[in-house]
């Protein structure tokens, strides 16, 4: 724990129910429907240059997992939108990561949960990238995980919900435990399904290979690249892949809001080599990142 700030020991402020409120003053009981039930639903999202990336889209999907889980949010996209800025000046930050979480509160404490209010809060820090610089200019490590991502007519899969993510944080303990950075899982069938929280591509012959996402979440950060591939008329297939398919593909990377671009040298048995493809999606989503029409930066007093 040497050199860890705790998340709850913060200075500054962060938007809870509404308004601005102390750090450390966000406090939630430990009766919350949320931590007991997993009633609670979160977005992830980047700050570039004191610009949200892709904020509408986040607070859209926010909001549908919400109405997934039955959860109704007691504000508007536009009001969340003015929040994720309110939050990140009220941080001082213009680089960082947004993370805005709605959850059921501590009215009922039973799997019924009609009458419990919605709380939504925002909160946002500075973060730099999720693996190491070094380490992902090379590729990183992947192990496979014992786990699978679930069929959607077990579990909400379309929604970002936290109670998805329990199997998602085993596997990359284990995984970390044997020196690897994150875990590769196949979904139900077998077939390969996504990183523990990213999306997965591969490459070869030129062409972009990528799971159908139907049982995981259809990245906004993997939508991006696909559109940023399209944009350079890389064929993008997006499809069922096999476990005995990856022995043949040259490249592997990684996308998401926090992984961003991030390529992959190794997965289990399988290795990658890092190429030209990879590393020109990285810098197309970097400069992507950075550039936005004037409408798409919101700010506080909008």
């Amino acid at each position: 724990m040497a050199g860890i700030i705790p998340f709850d020991d913060r200075d500054g402020s962060l938007w809870y129910d509404g308004k601005m409120v102390p750090w450390r003053g966000a406090q939630t009981h430990v009766l919350t429907h949320g931590l007991h039930y997993a009633s609670c639903v979160f977005e992830g999202e980047r700050l570039y240059a004191g610009r949200i990336y892709k904020l509408k889209e986040h607070t859209k999907r926010l909001f549908e997992s919400a109405r997934i889980l039955g959860m109704k949010i007691p504000y508007t996209e536009d009001e969340i939108n003015r929040a994720c800025y309110e939050a990140a000046e009220a941080q001082g930050i213009v680089d960082g990561y947004i993370r805005p979480v709605a959850f059921r509160g501590s009215e009922m404490m039973a799997v019924a949960a009609q009458q419990t209010k919605t709380h939504v809060a925002i909160a946002a820090w500075t973060w730099p990238s999720y693996f190491d610089p070094a380490e992902k200019l090379k590729g990183i490590r992947l192990d496979i995980a014992e786990w699978r991502r679930p069929a959607p007519d077990t579990a909400p899969t379309n929604a970002k919900a936290a109670g998805l993510y329990m199997i998602c944080t085993m596997s990359k303990h284990a995984a970390e435990a044997k020196g690897y950075a994150d875990a590769m899982m196949f979904d139900y069938r077998g077939l390969v399904a996504e990183a523990t929280g990213a999306n997965i591509f591969f490459v070869k012959d030129g062409r972009l290979h990528t799971p159908t996402p139907d049982c995981f979440l259809n990245g906004i950060t993997r939508q991006s690249v696909i559109a940023l591939a399209r944009a350079r008329q890389i064929p993008v297939h997006e499809r069922a892949i096999t476990k005995e398919e990856l022995i043949g593909f040259e490249e592997c990377f990684l996308t998401g809001t926090a992984a961003e671009v991030t390529p992959v040298s190794e997965i289990g048995p399988y290795r990658f080599k890092p190429g030209k493809l990879s590393e020109t999606l990285m810098n197309d989503y970097s400069a992507d990142t950075l550039r936005a029409p004037a409408q798409a930066r919101v700010t506080a007093s909008a």
